[in-house]
């Protein structure tokens, strides 16, 4: 468990203490208020170290063979899979993860790790012999001119950056960080400053792995360090997961300053419940997808649209099951769903609750009169009906458990309304007719689809893609975007004369 001490940089293999000028935050547990220690609020001299050790180390790290580099890559997963239970309990104290949650975010994390092993695969050039012959040095017509061969290769880009969120603070690092360095990239990483302590101790974990120093770095800190990191002369790549406002500075910022940047941002996920849907199955997908892990992911349907009559069955049927989540402190049995990260983000849920009510929508269950301790940042899930696409609750990310309900008459309609939205990061249906999953999967406009699934979670092989205000960049995190992002292509001509 977390013991109260200063959460510490990892600068060059080695844990490095910010400086007490630079000032600290408190970390405390979201479920008892209790302190779990404190993350250096600023230093940025601290992320310029470590770009400085990340630049040092990247020569000979791009310069050790591939089948090499991702040897530390399989030593680092079973060295995560023997500490898996005491990582995932720092998860939960500071963040407010159940137990399982927190567990399947580490799985899930691991996953991009097998998949950056298949490096000496992912980046393999391409060849083409004899793609063109030259005459120009030939002495006579007889000889039939000079072959000319081309390759291209992918190649490492030099120092990379990650800005990761409280909501994933070990999963979503590893969308970033393996991938890179598998590809011959150094690595430097900025996590929360709300939960710092389970990204410290993952990323502390690589020297066991053998890693060289300077590798992989971790610097603390808030904006001005996020700032000083994305703008500095040797980073090379920025990738970013975190709010739409944030993540639309980064991208400006730092694509001004010539770096290659992705950018995964917010979200207001759709799912459309047809008539002919199963009727479990969509209870329980959208009772996870919006509930799980306290509506705090940018893949939670926070809205549902009711197609039809579906709205007679779905309605009762998801305000019974949601009754029963029990809402209480993460490390404990049985319960379904945690507090939210911290006091900040409890009152904004609560402020988002009370502007549905004042908008007219239907509170058919009151997520502040749910059964929880009353101490923490708890609040209980929240179903909203006959809510419209104008009321803020459908319009902007909560990042809470606040679920909308709308209603449609048609299929057409209801994609007419969920495409309404800035975002689209994902949207999901639940049917057994196949020309209705056909007419949705051409039409929404969300970058990731499911059908009948709530969450519909790309698996590391393939790219987190989301659309419009969710993303922003060319290449996605993940699967062969990620190979993509994380090298340049180098194309050779060759004429032997």
């Amino acid at each position: 468990m977390v013991s109260t001490a200063v959460a510490g940089h990892f600068i060059d293999g080695k844990q490095v203490r910010g400086s007490s000028a630079s000032g600290s935050n408190a970390v405390t547990n979201p479920a008892n208020g209790e302190p779990l220690g404190n993350v250096p609020d600023g230093g940025v001299e601290f992320a310029d170290r470590a770009v400085r050790s990340a630049k040092q180390a990247f020569p000979g790290w791009a310069n050790t063979p591939v089948g090499d580099r991702v040897q530390c890559l399989f030593r680092y997963k079973q060295i995560l899979e023997s500490n898996i239970e005491d990582i995932a309990d720092i998860v939960v104290a500071e963040h407010g993860k159940t137990k399982a949650e927190a567990i399947g975010s580490l799985r899930r994390g691991i996953d991009c790790i097998e998949y950056a092993t298949a490096a000496p695969v992912l980046i393999m050039g391409n060849t083409l012999p004899q793609i063109a012959v030259s005459t120009s040095f030939c002495r006579t017509e007889d000889e039939g001119g000079v072959g000319i061969d081309s390759q291209v290769d992918r190649v490492p880009l030099g120092v990379c950056v990650g800005i990761t969120p409280f909501n994933f603070p070990v999963m979503v690092p590893m969308w970033m960080w393996p991938m890179s360095v598998a590809c011959g990239n150094t690595f430097v990483l900025k996590p929360s400053e709300h939960d710092p302590f389970s990204t410290t101790r993952m990323i502390e974990l690589v020297s066991d792995a053998g890693f060289p120093p300077g590798v992989i770095n971790l610097v603390h800190g808030g904006p001005d360090v996020a700032r000083a990191l994305i703008t500095h002369d040797d980073v090379r790549a920025v990738s970013f997961v975190g709010s739409t406002h944030a993540g639309a500075e980064i991208y400006k910022t730092a694509a001004a300053s010539g770096k290659r940047v992705q950018c995964m941002c917010g979200a207001k996920n759709h799912s459309l419940i047809m008539p002919d849907a199963n009727r479990g199955a969509a209870v329980d997908g959208v009772l996870g997808s919006a509930f799980g892990n306290t509506g705090q992911r940018c893949l939670a349907g926070s809205v549902v649209v009711c197609i039809g009559d579906s709205a007679d069955w779905f309605v009762p049927a998801l305000v019974e099951a949601s009754k029963k989540v029990v809402v209480g402190p993460g490390d404990q049995a049985g319960v379904g769903m945690g507090p939210l990260v911290n006091n900040a983000a409890k009152d904004r849920v609560l402020s988002y609750i009370q502007q549905g009510v004042d908008a007219g929508a239907y509170l058919v269950l009151d997520g502040r009169e749910c059964k929880m301790p009353k101490t923490g940042c708890f609040v209980g899930p929240t179903i909203f009906d006959r809510a419209t696409p104008d009321m803020s609750i459908v319009r902007e990310e909560i990042f809470g458990p606040v679920l909308s309900i709308m209603r449609a008459e048609t299929l057409d309609d209801a994609i007419e309304m969920a495409n309404r939205s800035e975002y689209g990061n994902m949207a999901v249906i639940f049917t057994d007719s196949g020309n209705a999953v056909r007419r949705f999967t051409r039409t929404i406009q969300a970058g990731m689809q499911g059908v009948n699934v709530g969450v519909p979670a790309p698996m590391a092989v393939f790219p987190f893609s989301g659309w419009k205000n969710s993303f922003y960049g060319d290449l996605h995190a993940n699967g062969d975007d990620s190979v993509r992002f994380f090298t340049d292509s180098r194309v050779l001509v060759t004429r032997w004369i």
